[in-house]
């Protein structure tokens, strides 16, 4: 992508929009924007977008860059597939491709031709549901309470019993390596090492297509239709690929994103029928972890949309242990957390189906908190009628009681855990006391600059045609021993050497680089030259008082050791400071 594009993408995006497509911002300044940081766990908001200065930084991790660079990292792309992002969110045109390496030309080329191939698949996929051979199938699907509209929105299909028709369709597509790269393929290793002729891996099974955040197909998770130790699992995913880890991704998020912000809360169930069900039925912010256990990225993933997370597992033991999982994670996290327990033992699924939606919606209504739900729970495995029974119930609960990151939350759970159990609360404080981890974000304090200081570095991180740029970087060339001894001065210099580069990449020390956000992120308006004039004064005024000190300290140790010869020549030295200290005056 040609930089001069590049360039121009970056001067009419805007930063706070995109970023706030993954990122909750509040306003909390002129032109900064803060949020909770994708890229690590916190609790109290440390990143920070600047509109003006179109660039972030988070405080507490160190990361920090432009809105190119945020993407590369919150969706794993290449700078190429990131500028052309920002130019599509833009309405920008593109123009002819171009990159920066061969190597990243081959990354793009591949992940560009493995997201067609999983497009070209989930089309043959959905070709084969409405074959002859796809009955079975469609009965399957009709049986699950799934029209042929649901079936169409999720983009469903059917995998025959055939170990080369896909592979025949695809072929022509990409050369083999590629196609083993999809997942969509097995192969053995022959005995010289070499991988074998491919054949598809799924076969006779119920095709679910799992989308990226973007909507685009990036994996399958496939249902099987038989039963028995030759139809293997029950359910096969995917495995992992350049496209595709399942750890980092929520199905239907790319459909739910939108109602769970405008509902201000997710529903998280467990299979991609309750969520396909619940989605059909109305109930549009709801996600799921596709049978996998919930995971921390997938945490991080939620938390760029809401804080507050309703959980539905399903109840039988595998669902209640993945349920205490992910409430542990999401505790952790600091999110509200609730959960729907529904009659009977159904699933989701089977309980719009059977109860219908109203009922399903009251379920949802009536979900209690997970600090509830967990003792009852506790109370379920460990009946607290015997002392062991109860010190088991306890030893269930400090956990997740420890995970609270509110103290004042954290002593609720306890009290209401101990009034349930019948042990003495104090007992139970005293238990916390002795195991509770210290809880809080840790922010290494910044150096603190005069205000000078900081309109100097802001002139220094202005566009170079500004005149304020100009002035100081004058200033610097012209008496660069008026900032001797400044903290700045570290980065006067790479500054003022960057040429185009924005002013957050040049700087590699992540100390400096958390000093220099600071101050733009507090500037409330462009400095102008004159502003610049006056702190390049107040600098000069403060460089001369030191230096006047320090010919002072000079002098008396001069005149402790007897040096006349000495004392004459800092004593004239200090006098012509005194003089342009006056002069300044």
């Amino acid at each position: 992508m040609a930089s001069d594009f590049a360039q121009t993408v970056k001067q009419q995006a805007d930063i706070v929009r995109i970023i706030g497509d993954y990122v909750r911002l509040r306003k909390a300044g002129a032109q900064n924007f803060s949020g909770l940081c994708p890229f690590h766990s916190e609790k109290t908001p440390s990143f920070s977008v600047h509109a003006g200065r179109q660039f972030y930084h988070c405080f507490g991790c160190g990361q920090s860059g432009d809105v190119f660079s945020f993407l590369q990292k919150i969706e794993n792309l290449s700078f190429g597939e990131a500028v052309k992002t920002v130019a599509q969110k833009c309405g920008i045109p593109l123009p002819k491709r171009e990159f920066s390496s061969a190597e990243e030309a081959a990354e793009s080329r591949q992940r560009q031709k493995l997201l067609e191939l999983h497009e070209a698949a989930t089309v043959w996929f959905e070709e084969q549901l409405r074959s002859p051979e796809g009955a079975t199938a469609r009965e399957y699907l009709t049986g699950r309470g799934l029209t042929p509209q649901g079936i169409a929105k999720f983009r469903i299909g059917f995998a025959p019993d055939n170990f080369n028709a896909l592979r025949d369709r695809l072929k022509g597509m990409a050369d083999e390596a590629t196609l083993r790269a999809t997942g969509l393929f097995s192969f053995k290793e022959l005995e010289d090492g070499k991988p074998g002729p491919l054949y598809v891996r799924f076969r006779k099974r119920v095709m679910f297509p799992i989308a990226n955040e973007s909507g685009r197909i990036i994996a399958f998770t496939a249902r099987a239709l038989e039963s028995g130790d030759k139809a293997g699992p029950k359910y096969l995913n995917s495995p992992e690929t350049p496209l595709y880890s399942k750890g980092q991704v929520l199905f239907n998020l790319d459909k739910a994103k939108q109602a769970i912000r405008d509902a201000k809360f997710a529903l998280l169930v467990e299979g991609q029928m309750d969520c396909i069900s619940a989605y059909l039925a109305g109930i549009a912010n709801v996600i799921a972890t596709s049978g996998t256990a919930f995971t921390e990225a997938q945490v991080r993933l939620l938390r760029r949309h809401t804080t507050q997370v309703v959980v539905n597992f399903d109840p039988d033991t595998a669902g209640a242990n993945a349920a205490e999982k992910s409430i542990a994670l999401l505790t952790e996290e600091d999110f509200q957390v609730k959960v729907v327990t529904l009659d009977d033992g159904l699933d989701p699924d089977r309980y719009i189906r059977e109860r219908g939606v109203p009922a399903y919606m009251g379920a949802l209504r009536g979900a209690r908190r997970h600090t509830d739900y967990l003792v009852e729970r506790a109370r379920q495995l460990f009946p607290p009628v015997t002392a062991e029974a109860k010190v088991k119930a306890l030893n269930y609960l400090l956990p997740h009681i420890r995970r609270v990151p509110s103290r004042i939350a954290r002593d609720e759970f306890a009290a209401d855990a101990a009034q349930k159990l019948g042990i003495d609360s104090a007992l139970v404080r005293e238990e916390l006391k002795q195991a509770a981890a210290k809880r809080r974000d840790h922010l290494e304090p910044l150096v603190s600059l005069s205000e000078s200081e900081k309109v100097v570095l802001r002139a220094f991180a202005a566009p170079l045609s500004d005149a304020a740029f100009t002035t100081a970087a004058q200033a610097v060339e012209t008496h660069p021993d008026h900032f001797d001894g400044l903290t700045i001065s570290p980065l006067l210099k790479r500054l003022a050497e960057r040429g185009e580069a924005d002013p957050m990449s040049v700087i590699e020390d992540a100390g400096e680089r958390a000093m220099l956000a600071q101050v733009l992120i507090g500037e409330l308006q462009a400095v102008t030259a004159e502003d610049v004039t006056g702190a390049l004064e107040a600098l000069h005024h403060r460089s001369l008082e030191q230096r006047q000190r320090s010919l002072r300290a000079a002098i008396s140790e001069a005149a402790r050791k007897g040096d006349g010869e000495l004392i004459q020549k800092l004593t004239a030295e200090k006098l012509a400071v005194d003089r342009e200290l006056r002069a300044l005056i």
